[in-house]
């Protein structure tokens, strides 16, 4: 198969810009980024920006799914929590880096439209639940990574104590008013390290599941 050279320039810029593990490389040049957007910005699907989706929300843009995913430091074995399924792109990269993926999304409509993308391209290893984000998934805790694809408030303490001993967190973090960050946050022998990585903006993480999600 020919490859498509707008993944192959957008790969070429995520390396420029500091994306160095191979695996995360291969990963995003597996997943067709193309199925995950709105036919209306199909021909933006390998830009390096952020697209919306339905129900207000957004696909992020690759070089901040790149990083987000190269901070996990995901191994094959683990076990990781997504909150905030969305489209489902960052769903189907991290499918091709650990053993599996639970995705929570808030609105239903997201939830089953990723579930199909990601049948159609036969990725098997990933449980989708619609429900509030905010709570984490108590019943499958404790997690080895848990990545949040909207902005908290702050720490979510829900979510810290679903996180395995060793485990870690990215999250972006809103701790003033229009001004986000995202983080690395690991849970050690006494606590939780903190590290930042970059600024970012997200849509917000929101407690509760819509009536008509």
């Amino acid at each position: 198969m020919t490859p498509d050279p707008r993944k192959t320039s957008l790969l070429a810029a995520l390396r420029r810009n500091g994306i160095a593990d191979e695996r995360v490389l291969e990963a995003i040049e597996k997943v067709p980024r193309e199925v995950f957007v709105e036919d209306a910005f199909s021909d933006q699907a390998y830009a390096d920006q952020a697209l919306p989706i339905s129900c207000g929300q957004t696909i992020s843009q690759p070089y901040v799914v790149a990083l987000m995913t190269e901070g996990l430091r995901v191994e094959s074995d683990h076990r990781v929590l997504e909150i905030g399924t969305g489209s489902g792109y960052q769903t189907a990269v991290l499918a091709h880096l650990c053993k599996r993926v639970y995705s929570i999304e808030r609105y239903r409509t997201l939830s089953e439209t990723a579930a199909e993308r990601l049948k159609s391209l036969k990725i098997k290893n990933v449980t989708l639940q619609v429900s509030d984000g905010t709570k984490g998934w108590v019943q499958l805790a404790p997690f080895d990574r848990i990545i949040v694809t909207a902005a908290a408030r702050g720490e979510p303490q829900a979510l810290l104590d679903q996180l395995a001993p060793g485990g870690v967190m990215v999250i972006p973090i809103e701790e003033r008013a229009g001004k986000q960050d995202l983080f690395r946050i690991t849970r050690t022998a006494t606590g939780f390290e903190r590290e930042h990585l970059i600024p970012v903006r997200f849509v917000p993480l929101v407690e509760g599941v819509p009536r008509d999600g």
